[in-house]
């Protein structure tokens, strides 16, 4: 069956462009160029996908992702320029899946639209081993419940979001040992990401002031500068 992709997008140009290529893809896309009309459409209807420009008339992108974000975990693409960096990273800690600057080429983007929905067509996690209801990992403070979906430090069960959640498994599964970007990306959100991005950054800061004293000066997930990323093996 195609999947169904909501997009968002008030540029004429960008959108006939982005609409003829997914049909050609074999997706079937709803355009909308109004945040207040796409979120009626979104409540309306069921999409596998949405693609959210930021910079919209009367609704910005960033309201329309949270009121998304309020009741449903679809995969949310945001389209940023190029000056938006803050805006850029504000998505992604209200829980957008991946973001593309403008100018992009339209076969980039299918790359990004394949990736997400590949992760989502799996099972919500599936752990890098099999596991039993009652295995469990623990590396210090931290205990991870695969099946469970929870995460525990020092006993208290914290929120992670679903990214958040796969991010600290893979590291805690592979605690000790440096891991390095290319490959949590390759990992976890499963493609080769292309250009700078604060993607990384931002869930990486988001673990740790769930499981650090001081975030600012983090003892357990360390970063190996120009290297990737270590948690501790205490």
């Amino acid at each position: 069956m195609s999947k169904k992709i909501l997009l968002v997008e008030d540029e004429k140009s960008i959108a006939d462009s982005v609409i003829y290529n997914l049909k050609a893809e074999g997706y079937k896309v709803t355009h909308v160029d109004e945040g207040p009309i796409a979120l009626d459409v979104f409540n309306e209807e069921h999409f596998d996908l949405v693609i959210l420009d930021i910079m919209l008339p009367e609704i910005s992108g960033i309201e329309i992702l949270k009121s998304i974000r309020k009741n449903s975990e679809i995969p949310v693409i945001m389209v940023t320029a190029r000056d938006e960096e803050i805006d850029k990273v504000t998505g992604l800690e209200l829980g957008a899946d991946d973001y593309i600057t403008k100018p992009f080429s339209v076969k980039e983007l299918i790359s990004r639209i394949k990736a997400v929905l590949r992760r989502t067509e799996q099972d919500r996690f599936t752990p890098h081993k099999p596991v039993t209801d009652t295995e469990k990992i623990t590396i210090g403070s931290i205990e991870i419940s695969p099946l469970r979906y929870e995460v525990r430090v020092n006993g208290n069960l914290i929120d992670l979001r679903p990214r958040e959640f796969e991010l600290l498994y893979f590291l805690c599964d592979n605690a000790g040992n440096l891991v390095s970007r290319d490959e949590l990306f390759d990992q976890v959100w499963g493609y080769s990401f292309v250009g700078s991005s604060k993607t990384l950054d931002v869930h990486i800061q988001r673990i740790r002031e769930r499981i650090e004293e001081d975030p600012k000066n983090p003892k357990i997930l360390t970063t190996v500068r120009g290297m990737g990323y270590k948690l501790i093996d205490e």
